[in-house]
C-alpha cells in the first residue's frame, strides 16, 4: 500500500475535527464535559490507528497491535488519571504505532515523537486562545499530517542532486571498501 500523502492528512483532520466537535456539541448535555473529552479522544485514537493500519503496507502484527491499543485505552481509562497524561498516553500510543508500521529508523521514530509534541503543544494553544474543541483538533491532526514528510529512514544516505544512482551506488561500494581497508589496518597494529 502506498505511504500516506499530506493531502489525506489534511482530509483526516478536518473529518476528525468536525466529527469530533459534532459529537461534543450534541452529547454535552448529557455528560461531564471531562468524560466526553476524554471519550473522544479515545475514539478519535481508534479511528486514526485504524487509518494509518488501512495505509500501512505492513501487514503482520496488525490484530495483536490492536488488542494492545484497545488494553491500554481500557487501562488508561480506568486509571482515573489526570487528564493531561491521559491525553499524552493516548498520543504516545499513536506515536508507538506509526513508529512500528512507518519507520525503520530511531531516528526517524524520535522525529515523529518531535511532531507530536509539537502537535499537542499546538492543540492546547488551540483550546486556550479560541476555546474550541473543532480547533483543538484541527490543529493537532493537522500537524499530524506532517509525519508523512518524515522518511522511513533518516539514516540513510540519499545521493546529491548532481549525481546519478549509479553513481551514488559506486561511490558508496568505494567508501565501504576504504573502511574495511583501514579497519584491517588498524587491526594489523
Amino acid at each position: 500500500m502506498k505511504r500516506p500523502t499530506f493531502i489525506e492528512g489534511v482530509g483526516i483532520a478536518l473529518l476528525a475535527s468536525i466529527a469530533g466537535s459534532m459529537l461534543f456539541t450534541s452529547l454535552s448535555p448529557t455528560m461531564k464535559n471531562l468524560q466526553l473529552v476524554e471519550l473522544i479522544i479515545a475514539g478519535l485514537g481508534l479511528l486514526y490507528t485504524l487509518y494509518l493500519f488501512s495505509r500501512s503496507s505492513e501487514r503482520v502484527g496488525r490484530v495483536v497491535t490492536l488488542s494492545a491499543w484497545s488494553v491500554a485505552a481500557i487501562l488508561i481509562w480506568f486509571l482515573n488519571l489526570p487528564f493531561t497524561l491521559y491525553l499524552l498516553l493516548h498520543i504516545g500510543l499513536i506515536w508507538l504505532i506509526r513508529s512500528l508500521y512507518f519507520y525503520t529508523s530511531p531516528l526517524s521514530a524520535l522525529a515523529d515523537l518531535g511532531l507530536s509534541g509539537l502537535s499537542i503543544a499546538a492543540a492546547v494553544w488551540a483550546a486556550i486562545h479560541t476555546g474550541s474543541i473543532l480547533l483543538s483538533i484541527w490543529c493537532f491532526f493537522l500537524l499530524q499530517a506532517l509525519f508523512t514528510a518524515i522518511p522511513a529512514d533518516l539514516k540513510k544516505r540519499r545521493p546529491s542532486k548532481g549525481t546519478t544512482r549509479h553513481q551514488a551506488d559506486r561511490f558508496q561500494q568505494a567508501e565501504q571498501a576504504a573502511e574495511a581497508a583501514l579497519r584491517r589496518l588498524s587491526s594489523l597494529n
